[in-house]
C-alpha cells in the first residue's frame, strides 16, 4: 500500500469534498440514475445480491439503515425486494435526498430520510445496514470512523453490506485498473468526454484503498466477520457482521 505524507493526505481530503460538491449540481443530480450503471459492473445485481445477504438474518420488519442513499436506486431496489422494511437513509446532499424522495414513490412513507452524515443517522439500533458507492469517499481514518458509528447502531449480530471502488494501488498495477475502469464505461455507452473526467477524477480525488486494506478497515471498526461477495474490474464487496 502506498504511504502518504501528511500534507497530501489533507489535499486528498479537500479533493473528495470537490467530488461530493458535484451532487448539489442540479444537471449532474437530474442524470445520476443513468451513472452507476455505466460504471459499475453489476450495479443492479450488487443491490439484490445486497438485499438477499441483509435478508439472510434481518427480520421480515427491519428497519435498515441505508448510508449514501442519494438518488434512492439502492433505497428503491431493497424496498422492492422486502415490503415489509423500514429505511432510515442519510446522505449529506440535499439534492441527492429529494431525487431519493421522487425515486421511491409510494415507497416514501416507510423511509425516512436524514441530510447530513453518519453522525445524524439516529441511534438504532438497527437490524441491518448498506453503505453502497460511499467509502471511496472517506479518508482512511474517517472511513473506519463512519464504519465503527455504523456498528455502534446496529443490534448485536447485524449485518452490514458495503460495495466500493478497491483495487491495487501499487503502480503500474493502479494505472492498468483506472483505465479498465474507463474503458468499461465507454463499452457501456458513457459519454466520452464524461468517462476521461471520471477517470481524472477517481484518480486524483477519491481516497482508494487496496481490498486487503478496506477489508482491514472492518475489522478496526469491530466488526468480527467479513465476507467477500462481489468483485468487478475496480469494485469490490463485503458483508460484514458484528
Amino acid at each position: 500500500m502506498r504511504e502518504r505524507p501528511v500534507l497530501e493526505t489533507f489535499l486528498m481530503a479537500d479533493a473528495n469534498q470537490a467530488f461530493l460538491d458535484m451532487f448539489a449540481d442540479p444537471e449532474r443530480v437530474a442524470a445520476y440514475a443513468e451513472g452507476p450503471p455505466r460504471y459499475m459492473p453489476g450495479y443492479k445485481a450488487v443491490q439484490r445480491m445486497a438485499g438477499v445477504l441483509l435478508a439472510e438474518q434481518a427480520p421480515a420488519d427491519a428497519h435498515v439503515l441505508v448510508l449514501g442513499a442519494g438518488g434512492g436506486l439502492e433505497l428503491k431496489a431493497l424496498a422492492q425486494l422486502q415490503p415489509a422494511w423500514r429505511f432510515t437513509g442519510v446522505d449529506p446532499a440535499g439534492p441527492m435526498l429529494d431525487l431519493a424522495r421522487a425515486a421511491l414513490g409510494a415507497d416514501a412513507t416507510r423511509t425516512v430520510l436524514v441530510e447530513g452524515t453518519i453522525d445524524a443517522a439516529p441511534a438504532g439500533p438497527f437490524d441491518a445496514a448498506t453503505c453502497l458507492l460511499t467509502l471511496h469517499f472517506l479518508p482512511r481514518e474517517e472511513r473506519v470512523r463512519t464504519l465503527a458509528e455504523i456498528r455502534r447502531r446496529l443490534r448485536p449480530g447485524a449485518p452490514l453490506v458495503v460495495a466500493h471502488a478497491s483495487f491495487p494501488q501499487d503502480e503500474p498495477a493502479r494505472g492498468k485498473w483506472l483505465a479498465r475502469y474507463a474503458a468499461y464505461a465507454l463499452a457501456s455507452g458513457a459519454n466520452p468526454a464524461e468517462v476521461e473526467q471520471a477517470h481524472t477524477a477517481v484518480g486524483n480525488s477519491l481516497t482508494l484503498l487496496t481490498p486487503e486494506d478496506d477489508e482491514a478497515c472492518l475489522f478496526e471498526a469491530g466488526f468480527g466477520e467479513t465476507e467477500a461477495f462481489y468483485a468487478a474490474f475496480t469494485w469490490r464487496g463485503w458483508i460484514a457482521r458484528c
